[in-house]
């Protein structure tokens, strides 16, 4: 079969290595479509994976074409999505159900091979049958739509409520329709370039802050009536927008913590005195709840695909071909072209 796959930092080789032989627990999946995440990007091209060869890619969706256990037959010619955290099952977190927070587990694209192939060997729990009304394309946007529901769920009460996203790229734009499906009555954004307030308003948010010509204070006073925020939620991961978010918030609001750090944080002591003088609630999230075919943020991600709530094919900027790949990875990585997400088609 043919696969990217990463032989050290800043090497990735497309070329044909021996196809996964399939094996009790196991299904054998042809790769339809696969999307690069923005942590692609660095690992491929500064911090390498968890050991060399690995094929990289984590978010995918494809056929089931083999089974090793009789018990799992039906199957095969199955639509999936894919979880990409292989659980360990024995630490607390796995015990009481939190598989997202697993100490020890495996990771398809970054810890074992991953979707960047023609085939990748998935565990059959992992895998969650979809209907025909969910493309490819959608299906393997699942893991972010799902890190974003989950994202939002660890606020506590988002109905009727007001809320700014810093930060509208991928996640940022999947958040904000997960808002506006849990019915907030307002969702504002804060960004730096003009794409992204064209493809925010595609989506129904038109209420779109440059912060390169216009202040963020200014906007916020102007469309919550000087009251600031309910929710405000940092997706950038610097200092200066932790930073806005805590001046943003009204008393006793709520700010939610998505974006990976790009560095050690370091916050003033005239912003942390925010943090106490409003009294507010500091959230963290982490990956996506996922419980095989069980309710979770997968297969309510299904359900909002489905319905067409949730319209993540608007957010897809780029379609590749497979072999095209590296033409992505250079877009994302030189960032001189707007994208928000790039998928690649079998």
């Amino acid at each position: 079969m043919k696969a990217y796959v990463l032989e050290a930092v800043n090497e990735l080789v497309y070329k044909e290595v021996e196809t996964p032989k399939c094996k009790s627990g196991y299904a054998l999946v042809e790769v339809k479509a696969a999307s690069i995440c923005g942590s692609d990007i660095p690992r491929i091209f500064e911090t390498g994976t968890y050991h060399f060869p690995t094929i990289p890619g984590h978010e995918f969706a494809g056929i089931v074409r083999e089974v090793a256990d009789e018990e799992y037959k039906d199957l095969v010619g199955e639509k999936v999505g894919v979880f990409p955290l292989i659980p360990c099952r024995e630490c607390m977190p796995c015990k009481e159900g939190t598989y997202e927070l697993c100490r020890n587990y495996n990771y398809l694209g970054s810890r074992c091979d991953g979707g960047f192939a023609e085939y990748v060997l998935v565990p059959v729990w992992n895998l969650l049958p979809l209907p025909e009304e969910i493309s490819f394309e959608e299906a393997a946007m699942l893991e972010p739509i799902s890190v974003a529901r989950h994202a939002v769920g660890q606020l506590q009460e988002v109905q009727g409520k007001t809320a700014c996203i810093f930060g509208p790229g991928t996640i940022g734009l999947l958040m904000a329709q997960w808002l506006r499906i849990k019915g907030a009555s307002e969702v504002l954004l804060v960004g730096t370039k003009k794409e992204q307030a064209e493809l925010a308003a595609k989506l129904g948010f038109d209420k779109f802050c440059n912060v390169k010509t216009q202040s963020v204070e200014e906007f916020i006073q102007k469309n919550t009536k000087e009251q600031g925020v309910d929710i405000a939620i940092e997706g950038v991961g610097d200092n200066e927008t932790l930073a806005h978010c805590l001046e943003i918030v009204r008393p006793g609001g709520e700010l939610l913590i998505v974006a990976n750090p790009h560095g050690d944080a370091h916050i003033e002591k005239a912003v942390f005195w925010q943090v106490l003088r409003k009294q507010l609630k500091i959230y963290g999230t982490w990956n996506s709840s996922y419980h095989g075919g069980l309710d979770s943020d997968w297969t309510e991600a299904v359900k909002a695909l489905e319905s067409g709530d949730l319209k993540a094919s608007l957010q897809i900027t780029h379609k590749l071909p497979f072999d095209e790949l590296h033409k992505g990875l250079k877009i994302m990585k030189e960032r001189k072209e707007f994208y928000n997400k790039e998928i690649g088609r079998a």
